[in-house]
């Protein structure tokens, strides 16, 4: 089968697209999908310049988004068949192959039918920024009907889905964007106020749109920067979850005076870990956001699809920066 293989780490040019050996059941609780669409995240484009996280991990094949169509299925497996329209989140570490590739096989219990209402490339494109949204707003976050949360950078990746999940459990929804374009987009998303950082001094913002309260929790998809710059807008006894390493230069004061709950999300530990009962959650969320986008209250924004053999390119994309929603790639 076609596949991007990286045989060593650096920049994009070290994606490869060869041929290599299709996979083939190894188990009866396994199916195999012939992936249509493969969605291209940060987390690739930083294992690709960094090396992969598996021992003896090369040559890999990166990617842990797939959408597809279930080809072959274990005689264990009871919630799937032949013919079904799929996605899922596995793979693209290192070890396990990922899903730059025409095909992959993987427990069953990681796969889920893809939402009708998405095409391939849309349902391709989301699971791990859903998985992740919705464990850092939920597991981590603790977000519920009539809260106020912050999610910074709302018209990525993450930030997209996770403004409409958080509108679908009735939470006001604040979000920063650095252009009209992105407010306006992030806006058509059901935010409640879309804050230009470029312009404007976002803890002031906050702090006016809340009357000095601030806001229950905020979803940092950033960096250090951004985090630290964050706590003051969190109110007494509120949450602040990032999704990166904060850094070590960090001054805690406000946040011990705010009584602030810090949170980490961080989806692929289910696969570093191998946290089987952490993984089959995962499928669990990807049930409830199929149901989400079913019912017209989730969406996923595709920016731009290319075919597979274009991966470097894909990857060059990413690394620059500032695109809103999704790259995908079609084998």
């Amino acid at each position: 089968m076609k596949a991007v293989v990286m045989p060593a780490p650096g920049g994009p040019e070290v994606l490869l697209y060869e041929d290599i050996q299709e996979p083939g059941l190894e188990s009866p609780s396994q199916v195999k999908v012939q992936i249509r669409a493969a969605g291209v995240n940060p987390v690739d484009t930083k294992i690709r310049s960094r090396g992969v996280f598996m021992a003896d991990g090369l040559q890999a094949v990166l990617g842990c988004d797939a959408a597809g169509v279930v080809v072959e299925a274990g005689e264990a497996v009871q919630h799937l068949e032949v013919g079904d329209e799929v996605w899922f989140c596995n793979g693209g570490l290192g070890g396990s192959h990922g899903n730059y590739a025409e095909f992959a096989v993987l427990d069953a219990c990681l796969v889920r039918k893809k939402p009708t209402t998405f095409n391939f490339e849309q349902a391709g494109a989301a699971p791990l920024v859903l998985i992740t949204a919705w464990e850092a707003l939920f597991g981590r976050g603790r977000l519920a009907e009539g809260q106020t949360v912050l999610i910074h950078a709302g018209a990525g990746g993450v930030g997209h889905v996770a403004i409409q999940l958080a509108k679908s459990v009735g939470a006001r929804v604040l979000t920063t964007v650095s252009s009209v374009e992105k407010a306006d987009f992030v806006k058509s998303l059901g935010a409640d106020e879309a804050i230009l950082y470029t312009q404007e001094d976002f803890v002031e913002v906050v702090d006016r749109l809340t009357k000095g309260r601030g806001v229950d929790l905020v979803l940092d998809t950033v960096g250090p920067e951004v985090f630290a710059k964050s706590i003051p807008t969190v109110a007494h006894y509120g949450d602040l979850v990032t999704l990166l390493d904060p850094g070590g230069e960090q001054v805690w004061k406000e946040a011990r005076n705010r009584n602030i709950r810090v949170g980490f999300t961080l989806m692929l530990t289910p696969m570093l870990r191998d946290l089987p009962e952490a993984r089959d959650h995962h499928g669990e969320i990807l049930e409830q956001c199929a149901e989400l986008a079913d019912s017209g209250k989730l969406d996923l924004r595709v920016s731009r699809v290319m075919p597979l053999e274009e991966a470097a390119e894909a990857h060059r994309l990413v690394e620059v920066g500032h695109t809103r929603g999704k790259i995908v790639l079609i084998p």
